[in-house]
């Protein structure tokens, strides 16, 4: 008899999220979803045991785990226990997306490169010292873009370029103290891609800023909320040019979020041994 494929989301939030938990049956592959909140890196191995021990090495491929949360520490924190639990063939796949960060973060980078190649490209990431930010940059520089990491604290995006570096080999990364409006502007001035990826409501740019410059392809906006984070830019833009530069809005971006996501839940189930971060996230979203 055919186990049924049992998706675990394990979130380290008081409340489960809903949209995980819709997004999970939307993607059509799970017969029982259970839902964890207050998970930590104390509590999580008792889960992880449950999971891979009721069914036996054959069977533990139609076992998945989903791992969530508004904090994105505390979620990387109970991914490496998870995996640190595993042991021999009893393990099961599992996906980290807390907040969202690393299917936006993919879909922002691959609407970028349908524009132009990213390799040798130049990259700015505005609010780069986020959960989202930090994870486009280390995309864009795997994908040998020279990226300039921005904050309004130098020192945050200084930490955040010793952080990719100590991951992606041969990363060509700048650190850069947006703490005026002027700094910000100069920024654009050389830039083929702009991606935004700051605070919720925030304008990081003006329409001003970015039109007419001359070097600029691409420009992108992951902030629904108004004011918007880059203005000038809808946020149902999808490949919309406007004013010669190819624009996304944060809705535009949503789509491609959106079906990585899910297609990412259904890969879960096809082995017992996926491990599904930023970076292979990445690798499904070339398909899409």
């Amino acid at each position: 008899m055919d186990r049924q494929k049992v998706l675990l989301q394990l979130d380290t939030d008081e409340q489960p999220s809903a949209f995980d938990s819709i997004v999970a049956i939307d993607a059509g592959e799970v017969d029982r979803l259970l839902r964890y909140s207050n998970v930590t890196t104390y509590n999580v191995r008792s889960i992880v045991h449950g999971a891979i021990f009721t069914r036996g090495p054959d069977d533990l491929s139609r076992t998945a785990i989903f791992i969530g949360g508004t904090d994105v520490a505390a979620a990387e924190a109970v991914m490496t226990q998870v995996l640190d639990t595993f042991f021999g063939p009893l393990r099961v796949s599992v996906m980290l997306d807390p907040n969202g960060a690393n299917t936006t973060a993919v879909a922002a980078v691959r609407a970028a490169a349908r524009t132009l190649d990213l390799a040798g490209a130049k990259a700015v990431v505005l609010g780069a010292t986020g959960p989202v930010g930090q994870r486009v940059a280390r995309l864009l520089a795997r994908e040998q873009a020279d990226v300039r990491v921005a904050s309004r604290r130098a020192d945050r995006a200084q930490a955040v370029c010793k952080a990719v570096s100590a991951m992606v080999e041969g990363a060509k990364l700048t650190a850069v103290g947006t703490e005026t409006a002027d700094k910000t502007k100069a920024l654009l001035d050389d830039a083929q891609i702009v991606i935004a990826a700051g605070a919720a409501g925030v304008e990081l740019i003006s329409t001003e800023d970015w039109q007419g410059k001359s070097a600029l392809k691409v420009i992108i906006d992951l902030n629904a909320v108004p004011p918007l984070g880059i203005g000038g830019v809808e946020v149902h833009d999808r490949g919309v040019e406007r004013s010669g530069v190819v624009c996304y809005g944060a809705l535009g971006v949503g789509g491609t979020k959106m079906r990585l996501h899910k297609l990412a839940i259904k890969l879960l189930f096809e082995q017992r041994d996926k491990v599904l971060d930023a970076e292979e996230l990445y690798e499904i979203g070339r398909g899409l």
